[in-house]
């Protein structure tokens, strides 16, 4: 291959030709497992000493563990108490427990399971420097290196011989894991506002949907009544499978992955089907604004129609009435969405019947206008939430570019 100047070619890639690649052992210390205290003695396990398995390791700086165990079992199991900026990496169990590639820093001094690896840096590098390598290549290392035939796993030993390569100078390692945490603060900055965003829109919900808050200008009563009393309902159908003729047309073809992958508007499918496919099955096609309601597996999952589609039998089609507005029966249907799950009829796979939702209760205005203007509000705070989300997405694909970028030094900072 043509190598550019100033560039050499590694099992990573390109890199530059004054950075250093080398082995763990050659820049890092330490290397120590952590154990997991006798779990027959009680008293083990209560105590104020953290205490991580591998399981919390998430990319993420650890100040609080979900277990806690005490002097006494650091002191009879041989633990080590690491200090704050440790590197922890997941060495066992990676593929069963989901941990494979992940890593994490210590963030207040704590202790580790036997699945964590201990790691610290040197005056050749940094553990942030470390911590964004990872990130970035820890999936193919554990797929190139881990060993076992049941369980793919890593020993202190086969960590130490793992290749890795850095700036020549912690100065410029530095930078780059700077400019990466600052990027990750933004994120994590944007993800607490969404989440406080979605406390609010819970809250509101509470209060709107149920009476217990009532809007200025509003007065007139509200009602109990059927779900069938409010709207028309009809499921769909499935084409046959085996039939490659049904499939790929121009018909959206809706699944419940496709209702449970989406926030309110469905506007895309993952399958489609054709018009042979819809003639010659029990499919039908639902409008735009038809509220689709998920009777199997996510049960109670609903979404409001942004294009006309099919979709399975495991779907409701719900078109409302003229005395019932739609954003509004679509949130008091998300609200109740926990209740209903424990209506499903158990078979092979708990699920509900197009009686049984016509059978739900709901307590609503008989204001439209009423209706209108609630919906209007829980809206704004959706588009609220959906703006955020934009942002955070954005600067998420900037934080994979500026990952690429920084970490092969195609961009050098000074």
């Amino acid at each position: 291959m043509n190598i550019p100047q100033g560039y050499k070619h590694t099992e990573f890639g390109l890199i530059p030709s004054d950075w250093v690649l080398c082995a763990f052992k050659d820049v890092l210390t330490t290397f120590s497992s952590g154990a997991t205290p006798y779990r027959g003695i009680p008293e083990y396990y209560i105590g104020s000493i953290r205490w991580i398995s591998s399981g919390e390791l998430n990319f993420n700086v650890i100040y609080d563990t979900l277990e806690h165990i005490s002097a006494i079992a650091v002191r009879n199991t041989n633990l080590h108490i690491h200090n704050p900026g440790t590197f922890l990496m997941a060495i066992t169990g990676l593929e069963a427990e989901g941990t494979r590639g992940k890593c994490a820093i210590v963030g207040a001094s704590a202790t580790t399971n036997q699945s964590c690896l201990a790691i610290n840096g040197s005056d050749r590098m940094c553990v942030e420097y470390l911590f964004w390598f990872y990130r970035m290549w820890g999936n193919y290392l554990a797929f190139k290196y881990c060993q076992g035939t049941k369980q793919q796993s890593y020993t202190a030993e086969i960590v130490r011989r793992l290749p890795i390569y850095c700036p020549a100078t912690i100065e410029e390692q530095n930078k780059i894991a700077e400019a990466l945490s600052d990027v990750d603060a933004l994120i994590a900055a944007l993800n607490k506002k969404i989440a406080k965003k979605r406390l609010i829109k819970q809250g509101a919900m509470q209060q709107l949907l149920t009476g217990k808050k009532r809007l200025y200008g509003f007065s007139d009563e509200w009602t109990i009544k059927k779900l069938g009393g409010l709207a028309k309902m009809n499921s769909g159908g499935t084409p046959d499978s085996s039939n490659s003729e049904y499939y790929g047309g121009d018909i959206p073809f809706l699944s419940i992955s496709d209702i449970t992958s989406t926030n309110k508007y469905i506007s895309r499918t993952e399958k489609t089907i054709t018009e042979k496919g819809l003639r010659y099955s029990s499919a039908r096609i639902f409008p735009i604004k038809t509220i689709m309601y998920a009777m199997y597996a996510s049960l109670g999952k609903c979404g409001i129609a942004d294009i006309s589609l099919s979709c399975s039998q495991a779907i409701l089609g719900i078109t409302p009435s003229k005395n019932v507005n739609t954003e509004y029966l679509y949130y008091i249907l998300s609200y109740i969405e926990e209740t209903v799950k424990e209506f499903g009829q158990t078979g092979t796979q708990t699920n509900l019947s197009k009686q049984l939702v016509q059978d739900l209760e709901l307590y609503l205005p008989t204001d439209y206008k009423e209706q209108q203007t609630i919906a209007t509000i829980l809206s704004d705070i959706d588009k609220e939430i959906a703006d955020l989300e934009a942002r955070r997405d954005k600067y998420k694909l900037i934080k994979s570019g500026m990952m690429h970028k920084l970490l092969t030094g195609q961009i050098r900072l000074k």
